[in-house]
């Protein structure tokens, strides 16, 4: 009964991510047993296939679900931009640690900004949401696909496959490489994906004995404002496969801003919104936003009316 068995994608990143979770777990339940379970998912052995046609984001956490699901493991711990807004039957997000820097790396060898580029230099990346975001503040840029781990994306930069590629600041500071981040991006320039920065644990709904221990590492400000995102990525349709993006902040006023983006996939309709409001009134603003985001026509650039 003290055993915790953790489930993770196998990439340096993710088994970084399951590692703190542990260490978060033993550090106020000391008498735990944390086993960590490495699994490979549809979006880690296809490396080739764009994300969008392979089923977007869900294509990174399946096979975790699965084991939730048959019991094999006792939580998942995800990158919550990973993680579809809509979850299977029966399982839940229901915590996460502190969420870390959520912005956008631009990470070169040769230019220190993206505003130092030439045109026509050769940016990679994986993301819609990225390009198309960039795109409109750097149109003489171009734009090639990206896909593999961190470290096979660096080393196409190094390369000099790319003279500049796009990451998650978060994500090179987690595995030692915080210093090939040549910028970060502001929030203004690319908004970061929904959850981006954060890690979430998900279980199965009514297992009192996880509940109750995950409980202990929630990092609740967190859980918020990333739930809020959460919010208004669910209310546009989770299981899109188009360029959204959605971040909150809060400030010491106990107020929250949430500011959202969606485009067509070529990017010639943008629609971007924001609101903002008491912190206690996050989920009720994030409904809000994504009925604002609806009603000027987010379904119809999704393809969904």
């Amino acid at each position: 009964m003290n055993t915790v068995r953790i489930a993770t994608r196998e990439s340096q990143l993710a088994m970084w991510q399951a590692n703190h979770i542990k260490d978060l777990l033993l550090s106020v339940n000391p008498e735990l047993i944390c086993e960590i379970v490495g699994m490979t998912t549809l979006g880690d052995r296809n490396k080739v296939t764009p994300l969008g046609q392979m089923g977007g984001k869900g294509v990174f956490v399946k096979e975790l679900e699965t084991g939730l699901l048959d019991g094999s493991v006792d939580i998942a711990v995800h990158s919550m931009k990973d993680v579809p807004g809509e979850l299977p039957s029966g399982l839940g997000i229901v915590a996460m640690a502190e969420r870390a820097d959520p912005h956008d790396a631009f990470v070169s060898n040769d230019y220190k900004t993206l505003g130092d580029m030439p045109d026509g230099a050769v940016i990679g990346s994986s993301s819609l949401r990225r390009v198309l975001q960039l795109k409109a503040a750097y149109p003489s840029l171009a734009f090639k696909d990206l896909r593999g781990n961190i470290d096979t994306r660096l080393s196409k930069l190094d390369d000099h496959q790319y003279d500049g590629i796009i990451l998650a600041v978060a994500g090179l500071t987690r595995i030692g490489q915080g210093a090939r981040v040549t910028d970060a991006i502001l929030s203004s320039v690319c908004l970061p994906s929904a959850g981006q920065g954060a890690v979430g644990i998900e279980c199965r709904d009514g297992d009192t004995r996880i509940l109750t221990i995950l409980d202990t590492i929630n990092h609740k400000a967190t859980f918020h404002r990333v739930s809020a995102e959460r919010r208004v990525t669910l209310k546009l349709g989770a299981t899109c496969n188009l360029p959204v993006a959605v971040f909150a902040t809060t400030d010491k006023n106990e107020s929250i801003l949430i500011r959202a983006f969606v485009a067509d996939t070529e990017g010639a309709e943008v629609i971007s919104e924001e609101i903002s409001g008491p912190i206690a009134d996050a989920y009720d603003l994030a409904d809000t936003l994504g009925e604002r985001l609806l009603a000027r026509g987010a379904a119809r650039l999704m393809g969904q009316s």
